[in-house]
Parts: structure tokens; sequence; C-alpha cells
């Protein structure tokens, strides 16, 4: 089983209620400055690159192909837009360096970006992403090293700008994405490359996304009030350099859940790309701050435990972790673990947790500062009520 039978509805009652108006043919796609900034055509289907400035309506639209908001180029989502994606690798959303999304949904009318099949599953199609001027990971000294993009190689990021603003996302629901080009070619539900910390990203919720839920690869943006149900892979993925802070955050894998991965994790964190560049300067050094992580999950292929560990930080990475609490009825390997073949995390990581689950393992493998205690609360729930998901 896939997915709670009421995680379905939930997603189908929310689209329901927050369409405002069907989908139509009247506009004819010069809505924005001009033909060339356009990415609407027949008044529904989203496509091509934006070099201007595109408000669309609260109604909803078909993601039939790649759209890129490019350099100057200006997306805006208003609350209660539907975006229903066609499956495959190629339909995504790409905000490149320089341009921006403004994407204000609100707790009555959230926006969603959702599989345009009622019975989808995760992986459906691309995700959401986000290429800011924030420094990453490197060898310079001005903070100018960049990379290029996994899922687009032709689109940059990275920089000097730690407070690059790439616009907008609060109260925005993404179902089903996380399509795979090939094993090391694959999409998130969110993902921030070298995004900034001018950037706002609060109120999301990501629903069953292959690979992971959010992953961040460098940059300094703060997320805020974040819920990750039944992703595949990981549910908060920091790498390349991150350095900012991740506050309010709950993941949940439910009963019945089952991973196609080898090893998800609730937290897994390094400090440099793949563990490549250990020499580089601005590792990961990142704050989480009121986490939640339950396991109900089985978590069982041919009876080999499918969860690694639930936090697991290495190759450099420094992890400040603040009123963590983790629980449910799955179990795991081990609580913590700071080591990997390609170098351990940085021993100066401070983790506070309350820890219920039943582990098969050790609560902390290798050197940190580990604080047990009894009285975490970990994340608010209640900042999670408009996603109508039953906790």
């Amino acid at each position: 089983m896939k997915r709670a039978f009421f995680n379905l509805m939930a997603c189908t009652a929310l689209v329901t209620a927050f369409t405002l108006t069907s989908c139509s043919d009247e506009n004819d796609g010069k809505d924005g400055k001009g033909d060339e900034s356009s990415i609407v055509f027949n008044g529904n289907t989203l496509t091509g690159s934006l070099k201007g400035e595109e408000v669309l309506e609260a109604k909803e639209y078909i993601l039939s192909g790649t759209v890129i908001v490019e350099d100057g180029g200006e997306l805006t989502i208003p609350a209660g837009a539907v975006i229903k994606a066609r499956q495959g690798f190629s339909n995504y959303i790409l905000v490149a360096q320089g341009g921006k999304i403004y994407a204000n949904g609100t707790k009555e009318a959230p926006i969603i970006f959702t599989a345009d099949e009622e019975n989808a599953q995760s992986g459906h199609w691309g995700g959401i992403i986000l290429n800011g001027k924030a420094p990453i990971s490197g060898d310079k000294e001005d903070k100018s090293n960049t990379a290029l993009a996994e899922i687009n190689n032709k689109y940059v990021y990275g920089g000097k700008d730690a407070s690059d603003n790439s616009g907008v996302l609060t109260y925005v629901q993404i179902c089903y994405a996380g399509a795979r080009s090939t094993q090391d070619i694959e999409h998130n539900g969110l993902t921030l490359n070298g995004v900034g910390s001018g950037t706002t990203i609060e109120n999301i919720y990501v629903l069953e996304s292959a690979d992971d839920g959010i992953e961040f690869f460098g940059g300094t943006v703060n997320v805020k009030n974040l819920l990750v149900v039944n992703p595949d892979d990981d549910m908060f993925d920091f790498t390349q350099g991150y350095c900012g802070t991740l506050s309010n955050c709950y993941g949940i894998w439910e009963k019945d859940y089952t991973s196609t991965e080898a090893d998800p994790r609730g937290i897994e964190a390094d400090g440099n790309f793949d563990g490549l560049y250990p020499n580089h300067l601005r590792q990961s050094d990142f704050v989480v701050d009121g986490m939640t992580i339950v396991n109900n999950a089985a978590n069982t292929t041919d009876n080999v435990d499918r969860m690694q560990d639930v936090i697991k930080i290495r190759r450099g990475a420094k992890a400040t972790i603040k009123n963590a609490l983790v629980k449910g009825t799955g179990g795991s390997i081990d609580l913590v673990d700071m080591n990997d073949g390609k170098g351990a995390g940085n021993a100066a990581s401070v983790i506070n947790i309350t820890n219920s689950l039943q582990l098969t393992g050790k609560k902390l493998n290798g050197e940190a500062v580990l604080n047990e205690t009894t009285g975490n609360i970990g994340a608010d729930a209640s900042a999670f009520s408009w996603t109508k998901y039953k906790f």
C-alpha cells in the first residue's frame, strides 16, 4: 500500500475546494508583457520560458512541459490556483537565477501542485526547483563558486549574494513529484539550489515525493512550517554547504508505507557535494529548530530494515538540532549516525532529541554532542491545519 486512503482524499478535496474556475480557452496567452514573456497558451496550459511577467488566475492549469522562469522573469500564482502536471521527468517548474516566483497561497485557499491523475504515485512529475545566487561550498575564497542544476545543466546556481531573493512560496502543496531520469538525475518535491535568505518559503506540504521531500543544495534560505509525508527517500536533505535554518518541520512515514530506496532517513546531511570535496570552504552548517519525525511504516522488503538511520550527518556537515522528537512504531538502525566512507560529520554537531522509537542499533554512532531529553515537543502540528492532514 503506497499511501493511506485519507491522504488521497485530502489532496482531492483540496483541489475541489480551491479550484475557483474551470479550465477554458478564453486566455490567448497575452496576459503578460507580450507573447515572448507568456507561458500560458490556450487558457490553461503551462509550458515554455518566461522572460517577462505573467500573472496566473485562481483556476486550474495543466503543466504540460518544462516551465523556466528566466533571469528577469516573474511568475505570480494566486491563492486557490491548482496546477496539475502531466506525467514525466520534463514536467517541472524551474526558477532560474534572477527569476522570481510569487506563489502566495492562504490557509483558506492554498496553491496546489499535483498530478493530472487521481491515482498517481510518487514520481509522477518533476517538481519545483529554485536556483539562487547564494553561496555554496567550493574552493574560492570570494564565495563565487557556482554549479549546474542536476536536472537541467543549462542553469547555474550559487554565488556571492547570501541575501538573494527568488520570490515567495507560502501555503503551497506539492503532490506526487520526484520523477527520475536516471539513478543519479532525479527531482525532489522541492529543490532549493543556492537559494538566498531574501526568499520567503513557509507553510509547505510535500506529499509522496520520490527521492526527498526537500533538498537544500547550499544557500542560506530559511524555511518554516514544512510538512513532508511519505517521501520515498529522505524527509529533509542538506548538502553542498547549506547554511540556514529549517524550523517547525514535521516528517511522517505512515503505516504500511514501503520505500523503494535503500537508505531513507529523517535527516541526511552532507557538508559538500556527495562527499567529493572534503577540503572545500563553506561546508554545511545549518540549524533545525523544532522537528518531529514519525516512523510508523513497516519499512521492510524481504525482511530487511529499510530505514538506515533517523539522522545522518556526514561528510563534513555540522548540524545544530533543537527540540527534536522522534516517535512511531517502525524500527531503525541508529538514532544518530555521524560516520561515512567519504568522511564523518563535524563532531561539533549538537543534537537535542527526545526519542521513543524502538532502536535496533546505537543511539549515537560516531562523534557529536547528543543530548537525549524527555521534554521535547518537536514541531507544532497546529501550523499544518490548513493541509487537512489527519495527524
